[in-house]
């Protein structure tokens, strides 16, 4: 590391370095991003893409007095670098080690808390309006991607924004090209020229001149709004409110500093919320990334000299990739099913069903609401919709599900990955609820297969039904069992005795069944496959409870209101007493790092299961 990025502590630092020295600072920053990840995993194309952006606002905003929020989180990487994180950024997603994401109680700097997507601009509002409250000069920042611009939470703060006071800025990080012309010295020029004061006094003086004669005024707001749209996706923003600067190249500091300069001359000046849009691109200084953005978006450990290489021994099939295969050899059997995805098509498995069937594919971008209720009117029409959607993410469509899907029983399929935890990501991407807020809704069925084979099968299963049913799987590889190649599903809401022993019995709900296998053979114990958590299986459950002293109940989501509280409901309607033990996630958010680890300190794993089952006996005198 050279001593330019190492004098550099915290954003005071950068503000004090000469202008001249900062492309040197994006370049060994950029590096620093690189070799960092490449040694942690974590997010790349996405940080090596907002190295420029994160200096010139650091070095024009008064952080951390100035608020930034970032939307998602996942390119805050060079931010944390420059705001006193560099030396930490070997424990980057590991337990114990900072965040791959914004944490307010990682940082000051890091003003909110996000991972999950389009929340930017309505905290910074709220921020922005407090200040103003409080009396207090102070800028707020949500620093917003084309992608999360997809979502209706989006829309619905900027709505709020434009009529609001505050000294607010909304930067548009286009990293897709998806919604600009190509940028250059012409848009660089206009940028500057619109952010700048004679173009704002030029447009107030008009205004005052022209607002006595109406037609002429109408006539000139008119012909403002189609220049400005001949050149710039202009008019859409400054509906909502706001003035809209860009686009401008998000790599050229030359561009960048220059027009937040004038942002906040603007601000100062009362000039109302103001909308940056900047094109940056993923990957950038990393040909490797850039050629190839999707699969440096999260990658694991690699050779940044290398690349990423394809292990030389075929990895275990994922849970993910299970559903992807079912998923399209269901739709190759069955012309009705659609597949839907809240621009997750790589994260769900989706990317062979796309190809192979393009006209039942929707990727409604990151509108999880708005996918769930599109699922529902498909489904009233007769076709059979599959959402493809991490349970972290069903959250937050939960209106929808219960009132739009469940309250008409429309057959709908949610194929919910990443349940439980996940490892390096975290409390925000931890699929920890979902049993505990789909179980309570009338009509919903939850299943919560054991391995591969099952998650395959109890999909065909939940398909079939002519009622909705979550379908619960965990990130990454299972058991290694073998997938059916058939389409058979398995008895709806029924479980299986997979071993018999004396006294205990452990209910087992989803891929623990495994851990709660070995820890049954030291404890020569009774394990069921329960399979259902709704319809639970209480013919099954009564049998057991008749011929054993203690019931445990092992589940990878919540304790409160989850599997094993099904349980104790069903036996107190049966007017069944038995001990019931019940072991899952604890009633706190659970940190990042190696998923057995985590596991295994929520005693999850066999050995915790057995020494949670040694101690519960011993007050029953064994």
């Amino acid at each position: 590391m050279s001593q330019l990025l190492r004098s550099i502590e915290t954003p005071a630092d950068l503000r004090r370095l000469p202008r001249h020295q900062l492309n040197q600072l994006a370049d060994e920053l950029r590096e620093h991003v690189l070799h960092s990840v490449a040694q942690t995993g974590g997010h790349l194309s996405s940080n090596l893409g907002t190295v420029e952006l994160t200096i010139a606002l650091h070095r024009v905003f008064n952080t951390p007095h100035d608020r930034l929020v970032w939307d998602v989180g996942h390119q805050t990487y060079p931010h944390k670098i420059l705001t006193g994180r560099r030396d930490r950024m070997g424990s980057l997603r590991q337990f114990g080690g900072i965040s791959g994401f914004p944490r307010r109680v990682e940082s000051e700097f890091d003003t909110f808390g996000t991972a999950h997507s389009s929340t930017s601009i309505s905290a910074a509002l709220g921020m922005a309006l407090a200040s103003h409250i409080q009396g207090e000069k102070r800028t707020a920042v949500a620093i917003i991607g084309d992608g999360a611009m997809t979502a209706g939470m989006a829309f619905e703060a900027l709505n709020n924004a434009g009529v609001s006071e505050g000294r607010l800025l909304v930067v548009l990080n286009d990293n897709d090209m998806s919604i600009s012309p190509p940028v250059g010295a012409l848009n660089r020029y206009l940028a500057q020229l619109m952010s700048g004061r004679f173009y704002a006094t030029a447009k107030s003086v008009g205004k005052q001149v022209l607002k006595n004669a109406p037609p002429l005024f109408e006539l000139a707001k008119r012909f403002e709004e189609h220049a400005k749209g001949m050149v710039v996706p202009a008019t859409l923003f400054e509906k909502f409110g706001f003035n809209y600067i860009g686009p401008i190249d998000g790599h050229d500091l030359d561009s960048l500093i220059p027009t937040l300069e004038n942002i906040v001359q603007l601000l100062d000046e009362g000039a109302g919320p103001q909308f940056l849009h900047v094109v940056t691109k993923k990957g950038q200084g990393y040909k490797l990334a850039e050629a190839d953005p999707v699969a440096y978006h999260g990658p694991g450990k690699f050779d940044p000299a290398v690349g990423l290489v394809k292990p030389s021994s075929a990895p275990k099939t994922t849970f993910t990739q299970v559903f992807g295969h079912w998923l399209c050899d269901m739709a190759q059997a069955d012309p009705r099913l659609v597949g839907i995805t809240p621009a997750m098509r790589e994260g769900s498995g989706m990317v062979e069903f796309e190809r192979r069937f393009p006209d039942r594919y929707f990727d409604v971008g990151i509108a999880e609401q708005h996918a769930v209720t599109f699922a529902a009117g498909l489904a009233c029409e007769g076709l059979k919709p599959v959402v493809a959607i991490y349970s972290t993410f069903l959250q937050r469509a939960y209106d929808q599900l219960i009132h739009d899907v469940a309250l008409q029983n429309l057959p709908v399929v949610f194929a919910l990955d990443r349940a439980g935890l996940v490892g390096a990501d975290g409390a925000t991407h931890a699929g920890a609820y979902d049993i505990a807020f789909v179980r309570c809704i009338p009509n919903m069925a939850v299943a919560t297969p054991a391995d591969e084979a099952e998650t395959r099968q109890l999909l065909s299963t939940a398909f079939a039904q002519s009622q909705p049913v979550t379908v619960r799987y965990p990130r990454g590889a299972g058991a290694g069992i073998p997938t059916p190649s058939d389409l058979n599903g398995l008895p709806f809401g029924r479980g299986e005795i997979r071993r018999q022993g004396q006294r205990v019995a452990i209910l087992a709900f989803g891929s623990l069944l495994y851990p709660a296998l070995k820890a049954a053979e030291a404890l020569d114990a009774t394990v069921a496959n329960m399979r259902w958590v709704k319809p639970l299986d209480v013919e099954l459950l009564l049998s057991i409870a008749q011929d054993h002293e203690l019931i445990v109940t092992v589940e990878e989501g919540c304790r409160m209101g989850g599997a094993g509280s099904a349980v104790m409901e069903a036996l107190q309607a049966a007017g069944v007493v038995r001990p019931v033990l019940v072991l899952g996630l604890a009633d706190t958010f659970t940190e990042h790092g190696d998923p057995a680890h985590l596991l295994a300190l929520q005693g999850l794993d066999a050995k915790g299961i057995e020494t949670s089952v040694r101690e519960r006996l011993q007050p029953l005198g064994h």
